[in-house]
């Protein structure tokens, strides 16, 4: 029987690394250390190219999810959307589309977080270190800074339910409390919308505790018009039902009107005035020119037909009382 020679390493008989590099290279240290200088490189390697690829993958499923295309992106199929019709198509499809993006960032950033997460627990394993006290230790640390960003994660997770749920988007009209006005850019920690006067609001999404939304499904125009006491109300509501009628009926008004005008009648009466109201329904986010349109035309029209405001001019003043010393 032959004998091994007083170099050879232990393992060069057993199937494994260390066989296949003596055979190579016949170095016993070589041999001996393989494991360490040559498996476990490769193994760690390996686990590094298969998380690269799987995150390149996953990244490229989310991008392909998040683009239209010119049709509404795949990721928002199923989920609730609800349609602005007062916005162009332009401005709809702005919002979709950052909504999609918006939503797509986090996923890929959740996605790599696990991806990288998980080979990295395989390292530390192929490494031969206890990935148990790790882990505990990254809970406390995770734990720790919750606690000092708690405002930060209220943000982050009020913006996502914001976008999930489709509270709001680009182009809409809304109320957020302390701000209103036209959302101009919907993120995960802020919302930035501009009010009537240009100036432009950064509002944290965790400090918004309600939403009033002008630009979702329908609105009302709401017309109030007041009349003198001694006008004739019958009257003032015939003319003002035909007027509205009219204007509602033909451009630039009849592109925003969805539902014929309802004239509710007297709605107010005080010492010095009669209150008359009538409602228009019209698409979201165009109440407010139709009101203004509709305010001019009845204005016009009572002239015409001398129906007199609670005020009207060249009213004459009564004379005051003689004051007596």
């Amino acid at each position: 029987m032959e004998l091994p020679l007083l170099t050879e390493p232990k393992c060069a008989n057993e199937p494994g690394w260390c066989n296949t590099v003596y055979g190579w290279t016949g170095n016993n240290w070589l041999a001996s250390y393989s494991e360490v200088l040559i498996a476990t490189p490769l193994h760690i390697a390996l686990i590094l190219l298969v998380a690269f690829i799987v995150r390149w993958l996953v990244h490229r499923t989310i991008n392909r999810l998040t683009r239209g295309n010119g049709k509404p992106p795949k990721l928002l199929t199923p989920l609730r959307e609800r349609r602005a019709d007062s916005l162009t198509a332009e401005l709809l499809s702005e919002r979709r589309i950052q909504r999609a993006r918006t939503i797509g960032s986090v996923l890929k950033s959740i996605a790599s977080l696990v991806i990288y997460g998980l080979a990295a627990i395989y390292v530390l394993q192929e490494l031969s270190i206890q990935v148990a006290p790790v882990l505990a230790s990254a809970g406390v640390l995770g734990v720790a800074v919750a606690f000092g960003a708690q405002n930060l994660v209220r943000d982050f997770l009020s913006g996502m339910f914001m976008l999930v749920e489709d509270q709001y988007g680009v182009g809409d009209v809304v109320d957020l409390g302390e701000a209103s006005g036209t959302v101009e850019a919907v993120g995960l920690r802020v919302t930035t919308l501009r009010d009537i006067n240009g100036t432009v609001w950064y509002v944290r999404n965790g400090e918004i505790l309600r939403v009033g939304n002008s630009s979702q499904g329908f609105a009302f125009a709401v017309v109030d018009f007041p009349i003198s006491h001694t006008s004739d109300v019958e009257k003032a509501i015939t003319v003002a039902t035909k007027v509205a009628t009219d204007a509602t009926s033909r451009e630039p008004l009849s592109k925003d009107v969805l539902d014929p005008p309802e004239m509710l009648g007297v709605d107010k009466i005080t010492a010095d005035t009669i209150t008359l109201r009538l409602t228009v329904k019209v698409r979201p986010g165009r109440q407010w020119s139709v009101q203004r349109r509709l305010r001019a035309e009845i204005k016009r029209a009572y002239d015409e037909e001398d129906i007199e405001p609670p005020y009207p001019y060249g009213r004459p003043v009564p004379p005051t009382s003689p004051v007596h010393p």
